[in-house]
């Protein structure tokens, strides 16, 4: 497979995978492209947890799940991610960028109009929306014959010095290499993100995974195999007239992006 294509193909997997395990021999591959990250002077500073046994998954997909519940039931989620939320296909077109909002869980799209008002968070808290899209996050990361952890070093990785960017850098340029790599291997890949988002619940995944005090853990994916059918296909660019939009053309002068890349909606 061509790299471009990869990279154009690239996305993240919202739905379920097959349940059959990740071998091990892609299980190796996907910690040697990780490893071949850059990383200031060689540092590597990321340490992967590879977790495959179904208990501690079902305890983590728990935890995600009742972090979603709660998140949802507050209304924090909508209120923090607000600006991404793209309530047509005409807004999507014209922004190229955040989520298309009828593609979102069949359960919020009766909401659309009232999501971020107070009236339709006391309407989705009656009729138990955020516990059936809890479940749903629960039962998707449940689901997930693979998860892994990514850590870094707290060595390197001193907040507010200069050594904690270089670490975040090389820990994203690991994870793209990660992500990138799912693509070519027939896989998907999700961020566990929930648990970040309520106050003690990534503590709890912490102590599942046993994290030693040395080590600072960033971030779980779940991981799997996806149906042939769901692979994004590929993609006749040649049928796209490729400019960069001027809003991302410095020429001198520092200016505010006001739209993102001049890309297919369905790209992201």
């Amino acid at each position: 497979m061509e790299f471009l294509d990869v990279v154009r193909r690239r996305k993240t997997t919202n739905g379920p995978f097959l349940p059959d395990k990740v071998s091990e021999e892609h299980q190796r591959l996907l910690m040697e492209v990780a490893g071949r990250a850059p990383s200031q002077l060689n540092s590597q500073p990321w340490r992967f947890v590879i977790i495959d046994d179904p208990s501690t998954i079902d305890s983590i997909a728990t935890i995600s799940g009742d972090s979603m519940t709660e998140a949802m039931s507050n209304g924090t989620f909508f209120e923090r991610y607000k600006p991404y939320f793209r309530f047509s296909a005409k807004e999507m077109a014209e922004r190229r960028d955040g989520m298309l909002f009828d593609k979102l869980p069949a359960a919020l799209r009766p909401f659309t109009d009232q999501v971020f008002t107070k009236r339709g968070q006391k309407l989705m808290n009656a009729m138990r929306v955020p516990h059936k899209l809890g479940e749903e996050n629960r039962k998707l990361v449940a689901g997930s014959p693979l998860l892994i952890g990514v850590m870094l070093d707290r060595s390197e990785y001193r907040p507010g010095e200069l050594s904690s960017f270089y670490s975040v850098f090389s820990m994203g340029a690991a994870m793209e290499n990660v992500w990138l790599t799912t693509v070519e291997l027939g896989m998907g890949i999700q961020f566990v993100s929930f648990p970040m988002e309520v106050p003690g619940m990534w503590a709890k995944i912490e102590t599942l995974l046993h994290v030693p005090d040395s080590l600072e853990l960033m971030a779980v994916y779940r991981l799997g195999y996806v149906p042939a059918e769901q692979r994004r296909p590929a993609i006749d660019w040649t049928s796209h007239e490729r400019k960069l939009p001027s809003q991302y053309v410095f020429r001198g002068t520092c200016q505010t992006p006001q739209t993102g890349w001049d890309t297919p909606a369905s790209a992201g």
